[in-house]
């Protein structure tokens, strides 16, 4: 949970996903509390922040940056 709050406090929204339902949503980059890239994937309203997914992005899917993804 630590690592959440860090990167939704110093994360940065890589991603806008604003056509999502029932909120818009976004994509944000962040380092977890052992200095390894994390994504998260939240929406939010007036009153709280919705977590959707967290997770550890794979560097076969990913640019060496984490904000890019590898096209195939």
């Amino acid at each position: 949970m630590d690592d959440i709050i860090m990167v939704i406090k110093n994360g940065e929204i890589i991603k806008e996903y604003a056509d999502d339902k029932p909120l818009s949503s976004c994509l944000i980059l962040g380092k977890s509390m052992d200095d390894k890239p994390l994504h998260l994937v939240i929406s939010r309203d007036e009153e709280f922040i919705y977590l959707i997914t967290a997770y550890f992005p794979d560097i076969r899917q990913w640019e060496n940056d984490f904000k890019t993804r590898k096209e195939h």
